[in-house]
């Protein structure tokens, strides 16, 4: 069994064997082995059991994953509610800046804050440093960094076109953005 995350309600697979008994944070449903929390499968001698996934404050190297909340000419703020893949509780964002110069890894004079993010879109980064008191610099200077997930004015769903555009498959309108390159492509 791999140490992968299971949410509630997920099938949790099984080794070949007899099944095992059902510890805490599991149950069944349909002859099923289901999770109840969010966290890993691990036998706790004959019983599968689920330990929560404590979620941590980001730390410098962290992935991070979050909404663009504000613009402004020299930086984007960003709502970090994913930290290395484990998510935070509701109401316990983190507050991000990717700075101008933390967008792409070339050409860092020529960006422009409002032609890579809008408020909205969902953002992978990685965190640089600690930052101020109230937020972490996050940086997006990566290809597989970037903007995940957007929405056009259309209200649908964008696809990216080129590390730079992403287009609205419902009125083909391309808007300008700073992609990311999806995960598994070559």
């Amino acid at each position: 069994m791999a140490s992968d995350i299971v949410l509630p309600g997920q099938p949790i697979p099984l080794p070949k064997g007899p099944v095992p008994q059902i510890g805490r944070g599991i149950y069944e449903r349909d002859s099923q082995l289901r999770a109840s929390l969010v966290g890993v499968p691990r036998f706790e001698g004959s019983s599968l059991v689920i330990s929560r996934v404590r979620p941590q404050p980001p730390a410098p190297n962290s992935v991070v994953l979050g909404s663009i909340t504000r613009l402004s000419p020299l930086q984007a703020l960003l709502s970090i509610t994913v930290v290395d893949g484990v998510p935070l509780p509701p109401g316990e964002e983190f507050t991000g800046v990717i700075r101008s110069q933390d967008v792409r890894a070339t050409e860092k004079d020529k960006v422009r804050i409002g032609d890579c993010f809008r408020g909205g879109d969902v953002v992978r980064g990685i965190v640089i440093s600690l930052g101020d008191a109230r937020s972490y610099f996050v940086t997006t200077a990566r290809n597989d960094l970037g903007v995940i997930f957007a929405t056009s004015e259309a209200g649908a769903t964008m696809e990216p076109v080129s590390w730079q555009e992403m287009r609205c498959p419902r009125t083909g309108k391309v808007e300008k953005r700073k992609c990311a390159k999806p995960e598994g492509v070559p």
